[in-house]
This record gives C-alpha cells, sequence and structure tokens, in this order.
C-alpha cells in the first residue's frame, strides 16, 4: 500500500502506541514512537483515536508529547471540531491502525511496512531504532 500522497492516520492508545495497562499508561510498544515520528516527518497527520477522555485523555497526550509525538488533533478529525448531539462521532481518517482489528496488533514494523512497501533491514547494533530507515 504504497500511498502517493499524505494520508491521515487515526491511531488508538492503549494496546498500540503503549501495552494495555488501562487505566495506567503501559510501557510503549517496540516501534512505536520510533514510527509514529517518522511517519509525521514524511508528511502524515496523525490523530489520537482513543476511549480515554477527561484526565486520562490528558495523561496520554502529555505522555506521547514527552516521547515527542503531537497529534494534528486528539479524538476529532482536526483540532478545534466541536460534537454535538445531531453529529456522527465517527472520524475521517485515511487510515485506522488499533489492537482490536480482526486479527489483532500486527507491530509497527510490519504497519511501517504495508504503509511504505519497505523492508527495514535490523540493525546489527542499536543505535537509534530507525537509523536503518535512511
Amino acid at each position: 500500500m504504497k500511498f502517493n500522497k499524505t494520508k491521515i492516520i487515526a491511531i488508538d492508545f492503549d494496546g498500540t502506541i503503549v501495552e494495555d495497562a488501562y487505566p495506567k499508561i503501559g510501557k510503549p510498544m517496540l516501534f512505536a514512537f520510533e514510527t509514529l515520528k517518522k511517519l509525521q516527518e514524511e508528511g502524515h497527520r496523525l490523530i489520537l483515536w482513543t476511549y480515554r477522555h477527561g484526565s486520562k485523555l490528558d495523561e496520554a497526550v502529555s505522555f506521547c508529547e514527552k516521547n515527542g509525538i503531537k497529534f494534528y488533533a486528539i479524538n476529532s478529525s482536526f483540532e478545534g471540531e466541536a460534537f454535538n448531539n445531531d453529529a456522527s462521532r465517527k472520524i475521517n481518517a485515511d487510515i485506522f491502525i488499533d489492537d482490536r482489528n480482526i486479527g489483532g496488533f500486527i507491530g509497527w514494523g510490519k504497519i511501517y511496512q504495508t504503509l511504505t512497501n519497505e523492508t527495514p533491514e535490523i540493525p546489527k547494533q542499536k543505535k537509534g531504532l530507525f537509523s536503518f530507515l535512511k
């Protein structure tokens, strides 16, 4: 699925960006933040799309920001979008990444490979987790 232009990608938090430990924040999934940073560098707009709300949502957003990810929007199609009872809660995105897909979470390496048609080599030394994509 090599895309020719940038996409809007909606990404779940618990079980996808971090291990599922709700209501706590789990450990980051392997290559999650490295992949998200790479996607942002390539111009894709990332939306945090999660069950979390209130203070639990604030904690997740803060955790992501501390790990270098600032989302284009959070639980909405774009920043500042207001919902009312007449509007659908479905957000507008080209791709949804979630651990509750049929077949479960496939891992960030496979996600990146699927989106870009690139097969990264496994680095021999741990210089930077995504140094092999350069």
